[in-house]
């Protein structure tokens, strides 16, 4: 049997995706108590069909929250004798193109391109993984780029 997906969050990733669960959770036990009380008939109304697609969405989210939770992993900063190297929790400055640009290496859960975040497991943050100040890093997706790391801050 393969082991379960783990989902790396920081402290605050974690706080949010507990805060979301508690804020689902909420909405669909009140929906549970307000369910409306549809007449049995052939013909389903529009109503209880949004009211079985909103439940069906939460529950199915819930479940995402409960198994992302269950299987969570806090991203730490490394020993300081690895801090050199590009790992989960990293802010790194690159060169692209001749500019630069930072971002931070986070879990799939909390990548946010917009916001300076980036995947570990995306074309950039899998490529930079283990990398040092000075590497070059050549990304493929879909044409080829290349990222030198100026930069690592824990």
């Amino acid at each position: 049997m393969s082991q379960p997906r783990r989902f790396y969050l920081t402290k605050q990733g974690l706080k949010w995706v507990k805060k979301e669960y508690q804020r689902l959770m909420k909405m669909y036990q009140a929906q549970k108590k307000e369910a409306p009380q549809f007449l049995h008939s052939d013909e389903l109304d529009a109503e209880y069909i949004s009211f079985q697609e909103n439940e069906e969405y939460l529950e199915g989210r819930l479940r995402e929250l409960e198994n992302i939770l269950k299987h969570a992993s806090i991203i730490k900063a490394p020993p300081k004798k690895e801090r050199d190297k590009v790992q989960l929790g990293a802010r790194v400055t690159v060169e692209v193109d001749n500019e630069i640009d930072e971002f931070t290496i986070v879990g799939t859960v909390e990548a946010n391109p917009s916001a300076g975040k980036i995947s570990n497991e995306s074309p950039v943050g899998k490529a930079i993984l283990n990398h040092k100040v000075g590497d070059e890093v050549i990304v493929q997706s879909p044409s080829k780029t290349v990222y030198k790391i100026k930069q690592i801050k824990y």
